[in-house]
């Protein structure tokens, strides 16, 4: 097994033909992706099945995804720690859509695509306008059906950092009355928000049972951090990462 500063070749080499590949799929796929949405889904699966298998033999990072992959109309909530784990949902999921950043929507490539399968964007900055675009943008009518991905905390947490759980995972469990699967993940201690470093090892990421419409918003917040936090952190420890013990190396960043 690799490990110093060969691993960090192999991991620039890594990220390097990563962002290569995903221009020439994008202009591959953009005359199917721009007649039907399914060929803008088409092209992001194809993309993070590239991105997973590259990982697998120029890193040895191998992902393994568990539970029952949701389908039709549902609400995920996940535990975000880095790119890893939007590929790995992507990849999973038939019909992916997120909440994502509003700025997202000018990245390159991935920008164009993410409005085509039907990404909400979302500006951080004042918490009620978030919430009122995010539900705008869900209820228009605009959006086509599919496996709506929420990261209840806002952003990439770091293994072992603690971060709350923000209200708009309960307003749309609410508004939308459907099912929320949780997910949890370990694919950060593998695979930093932040740094050059890709590990070798099992990135999992587990989708758990389903909470049902019903709840308040209340205890949906407290019933699905506990259940979120709790199962990433027994994934951490399979990983050979505990985090409730020494500092991590991207703890903070």
């Amino acid at each position: 097994m690799r490990s110093g500063p060969l691993q960090y070749v192999f991991s620039a080499v890594f990220i390097v033909q990563m962002y290569l590949a995903m221009a020439v799929m994008a202009l591959a796929y953009a005359p199917l992706a721009l007649i039907r949405r399914d060929g803008a889904q088409r092209a992001i699966h194809a993309y993070t099945g590239w991105v997973l298998w590259t990982a697998r033999w120029m890193l040895g990072l191998r992902t393994e995804v568990r539970g029952p992959v949701p389908e039709g109309e549902v609400l995920i909530c996940s535990k975000h720690q880095s790119f890893l784990d939007i590929i790995m949902i992507v990849n999973a999921t038939p019909a992916p859509k997120f909440i994502m950043k509003s700025v997202l929507r000018y990245a390159p490539f991935l920008g164009w695509y993410a409005m085509r399968i039907g990404c909400v964007p979302v500006d951080r900055g004042r918490r009620a306008e978030a919430i009122r675009q995010m539900m705008a943008g869900v209820t228009d009518g605009t959006s086509p059906p599919g496996q709506l991905i929420i990261f209840p905390q806002g952003t990439r947490v770091a293994p072992g950092v603690h971060a709350p759980y923000k209200v708009g995972a309960a307003v749309l469990y609410h508004e939308l009355n459907q099912p929320c699967v949780p997910a949890a993940t370990n694919v950060g201690v593998f695979w930093p928000r932040r740094g050059l470093l890709r590990k070798p090892g099992l990135a999992v990421l587990e989708f758990l049972d389903p909470i049902q419409p019903g709840l308040d918003r209340h205890h949906f917040m407290k019933k699905l951090e506990a259940e979120v936090e709790t199962r990433s952190d027994a994934l951490m420890r399979e990983g050979g990462f505990d985090p409730y013990g020494l500092p991590h190396d991207d703890r903070g960043a």
